[in-house]
């Protein structure tokens, strides 16, 4: 194999680190819009881009590496936000449903059908 050869091939890997990092990044930014669904539909893609790497990544791809697993704990801390913000919210729905049950038990009940007419 040439030397051209083995710069081509050690560029097409380098584009795949690339690759995941730029997914991380991807994945952050709709983490942080709330857009839980798109980036559901992102859930295989991490194994097709780590698919077939080597075990050992080239020295030039250590930067990208490293700043790709700081942005995926960035979005895994931006789920965490996001969760408990859902679970604050469904809180207040069930306060909420048990305030309106508490004042419907007042009302007195009227027939729903009218059978004078």
């Amino acid at each position: 194999m040439s030397s051209s050869e083995l710069h081509a091939d050690a560029q097409s890997l380098l584009h795949r680190y690339e690759a995941i990092h730029a997914h991380a990044e991807l994945e952050l930014e709709l983490a942080g819009r709330g857009e839980i669904g798109r980036l559901s539909e992102l859930s295989g893609r991490w194994e097709e881009l780590t698919e077939n790497l080597p075990s050992k990544p080239p020295l030039a791809a250590a930067a990208l590496l490293r700043r790709a697993r700081m942005i995926h704990e960035r979005t895994r801390i931006e789920l965490e936000r996001l969760r408990g913000v859902v679970l604050e919210e469904i809180g207040d729905i069930k306060r909420a449903r048990r305030a309106a049950g508490g004042y419907a038990g007042q009302l007195t009940r009227r027939p729903r059908l009218d059978r004078s007419a």
